[in-house]
Parts: C-alpha cells; sequence; structure tokens
C-alpha cells in the first residue's frame, strides 16, 4: 500500500501519467484495498450519525422535549453536513481525496467523544452541529474518489459496497446505542460509538490506496459556474438531487419516529428489544451491493422506480399494529431505501461528465437537507397524529419519487 509521501507524489504527477493508469476492477487486490477503507468509512460515518435515533425518547424524557425537539439530535447535525458538502468538496478538489477524508472521520470521531461529558443539551447540540460539519469531508468525497477511481463496469458495485458500509454503521450504530444505553446510559452509549469512530478512522487511514486520477486544482469561479450550469442543464442530475432529498426525508422520518411508536402502545418494547428492530439495517447490507450491481447489469432506469415500489409496500405494512406485519414492512421499506440510494447515487457519478466531487456534493446535500428537513417536519406531525401523521408525510414523499423515476426512465443516456 502508498505510504503517504507516495501519495503526494501520485497527487502531483503530470495529467499524462495519471490519466493513463489502469482504474481498479473487481476482484484486484486494489479494488479489495479501496473496497475495505470505504467499506469501513460509510460503517463509521453512520454509526456515530445516526445512532441517536434509538436515543431520542431516553432525549425526551431527561432533558423533558418533544418528539420534533429531541430530533434536532440528529436535525442538526445532517443540516451542518449539507451545508459543509460543498466547500469539502472544493477543498478536496484543492489538496486531494484522501487527506480530507481522513481528516474528517478523526475529527468527527473526536467530537463524538467529548458528546459524552457534556453537561447539558445545549452544549450537546453544539457538538453535534461542529460534528455534522467536520464528518461532511468524508460523503463529500466518497463518491467522487469512486467514480475516478474505479472502472465504469465496477462502479456500481463499489458504490453498492460503500452505501452498504452505510447500512451496517447505521444498523450497528442504533443497536449498540439501544443497548448500551438501555444498561448504563445516553452518556455510555455516545462513548462507546466514539471509541468506535477513532477505530474506524484509523483503518480507513490504514488502507484507503492513494488516487491514481486525481490532480489538485485551484479554485477557479469560471469553471466552478460551468461545472454549476452543466450539472443543472443536464436532464437527468437535478432530479436525482431531489430524488436524494426525498429518499433520505422518507426513510429518516419513518426511523427518527419508529422508537417512540415502539416503545407506547401497543407495543411496549424495551430499548434493546427496539435495537434488535433496528437491526433490520441489516438488509440494506445486501440490498444496496446486490441492487448496485443489478443496475449496472440492467439499467439504472429499470431499477429506481422497482425500489420506490418496495418502499411503498413497506411502509402500508408499518400502519398495522401487528409486529407481524410491521417488523417486515421495515424490512422491506429498508431493502427499497439502501437500493434506491445506491441506484441513484451511482447514477450520478456516470452522468456527470466533469465536477464530479461537485456533482456529488450536490447529490449528498440534498440528501442530508431531506434527512434535517423532512425528518423535522414529520415531527410536527407525529404531534398531530402520531404515527399514521408521520406515514402520510412519508407517502407524499414516495409518491413524487415514484412520478421521478418513471420521468428518468424516458432518460436519454450519454454517449459514452
Amino acid at each position: 500500500m502508498p505510504s503517504d509521501s507516495a501519495s503526494v507524489a501520485a497527487l502531483n504527477r503530470p495529467a499524462d501519467i495519471a490519466s493513463t493508469a489502469a482504474r481498479l476492477e473487481s476482484g484486484t487486490p486494489a479494488f479489495r484495498a479501496t473496497a475495505r477503507a470505504m467499506f469501513v468509512g460509510g460503517f463509521s460515518t453512520f454509526a456515530m450519525l445516526y445512532s441517536m435515533q434509538p436515543l431520542m425518547p431516553m432525549f425526551a424524557q431527561d432533558f423533558h422535549l418533544s418528539p420534533a425537539a429531541a430530533s434536532s439530535v440528529l436535525s442538526i447535525p445532517t443540516t451542518g453536513l449539507a451545508l459543509a458538502l460543498i466547500p469539502a468538496s472544493f477543498l478536496a478538489d484543492k489538496v486531494g481525496r484522501k487527506p480530507v477524508m481522513n481528516a474528517a472521520l478523526s475529527l468527527a470521531a473526536l467530537l463524538m467523544l467529548l458528546g459524552a461529558f457534556v453537561s447539558s443539551f445545549e452544549q450537546f447540540l453544539w457538538l453535534r452541529a461542529v460534528f455534522g460539519i467536520v464528518l461532511a469531508g468524508l460523503p463529500a468525497v466518497a463518491m467522487a474518489y469512486l467514480s475516478e477511481e474505479v472502472a465504469p463496469l465496477s462502479l456500481g458495485h463499489s458504490i453498492g459496497l460503500y452505501i452498504a458500509g452505510n447500512a451496517l454503521g447505521g444498523m450497528s450504530g442504533r443497536f449498540i446505542a439501544a443497548v448500551v444505553a438501555d444498561h448504563f446510559g445516553w452518556r455510555a452509549a455516545v462513548l462507546t460509538l466514539g471509541v468506535i469512530g477513532v477505530l474506524g478512522a484509523w483503518e480507513f487511514w490504514r488502507s484507503l490506496p492513494a488516487s491514481r486520477h486525481f490532480r489538485p486544482v485551484p479554485f477557479n469561479g469560471a469553471e466552478l459556474k460551468r461545472d454549476i450550469g452543466g450539472h443543472f442543464a443536464d436532464g437527468g442530475l437535478p432530479w436525482l438531487y431531489v430524488c436524494a432529498f426525498l429518499f433520505m426525508g422518507c426513510f429518516v422520518s419513518l426511523y427518527n419516529y419508529l422508537g417512540f411508536r415502539l416503545l407506547g402502545a401497543p407495543f411496549h418494547l424495551s430499548h434493546s428489544v427496539l435495537g434488535f428492530v433496528f437491526s433490520l439495517y441489516m438488509v440494506g447490507i445486501w440490498s444496496s451491493a446486490w441492487v448496485g450491481g443489478m443496475a449496472d447489469r440492467f439499467g439504472r432506469r429499470n431499477m429506481l422506480w422497482l425500489m420506490v415500489l418496495l418502499m411503498g409496500l413497506g411502509l402500508a405494512c408499518t400502519l398495522s399494529d401487528s409486529l407481524w406485519l410491521m417488523v417486515p414492512g421495515i424490512a422491506l421499506f429498508t431493502f427499497g431505501f439502501f437500493g434506491g440510494h445506491s441506484v441513484a447515487s451511482s447514477w450520478v457519478g456516470r452522468r456527470a461528465q466533469r465536477g464530479k466531487a461537485l456533482a456529488s456534493a450536490f447529490y449528498l446535500a440534498a440528501y442530508y437537507l431531506g434527512s434535517s428537513a423532512v425528518g423535522s417536519f414529520s415531527g410536527l406531525l407525529w404531534d398531530h397524529g402520531q404515527w399514521n401523521g408521520v406515514a402520510a408525510m412519508i407517502g407524499l414523499g414516495l409518491a413524487l419519487l415514484m412520478a421521478i423515476a418513471l420521468k428518468l426512465r424516458k432518460l436519454e443516456p450519454l454517449a459514452v
């Protein structure tokens, strides 16, 4: 594996040498090292970010908050993350993909550790805000790195593996936080996730190969304007950004208030059992990689609408008061979300002909803004209509997603 000095040398190679380097193909040692690093990076990112969801009822009880106010432990960092994605992509264009991702994951892990020692909910929120801002460096750059370094026919698989890490991290973070908090309190849960973040940051730094197809470039306002104009003039990219907003908004809305529903009547589950319900994220680990590969084979336009349909069917099952229907519904919804996100995010990498980091940053900014905006608004609907109100909001989002997915089926492919 290249040393840091080799990494710097790679970033400063002439363009013609960098451009002729072979891209990573599935099955090669370099591809496996990249996949491992990105899997761990995605795992750590989602574990630290979304482990707060099963703790929201505890925050609401301990600090006398409404469910919507308790959800700020997630909406505030995701807002900071969304706003920092574009600046992080600019920084990565100048200093390199790997240094920015390394710094982002390391600083986020440190802030997670500090969160266990705050003296008030307000202090915790401030730390979560800064956490979201610094964490932006990894998701802002990850898909651009993969789009540059991985061969086109392996891109869907590689991004699927990265998103599979997100899924496992989201599941594990929620499960660990729920179980630890049930026995030792939310501070112990936050500390545990901070330690996991530190270990993940070390493995990411150790495993990720240096870029071979990246060239540092200075900020250029004219080129930025041209890239932004090109992205929003494209027939597909703006709609994929809207998909990101709606996908994540619907998904976070379901999981934000799932704990409140299952801890209350008629289920009355414990936090530990709730952690097992959150382990349904496991289906996302499989679906993201599998659906990503299917999209490479059969086309993204033919897979996206199917994933939205699965989410809708899963949502309908969650309206039942029977766990025998609700749990499979959550699993189906989760499968559809991770599959759809894998398809849409890899589609952005394929359609962006230049400014790939910026295109990915726009996608993820919409993705996390959806988490903040729709997730918080759904809390207000919970206050008025409980789960039926949240489900109505999600149903509207899925209807819009289906309309966009059907529109994208008619999108003219780019000539490659």
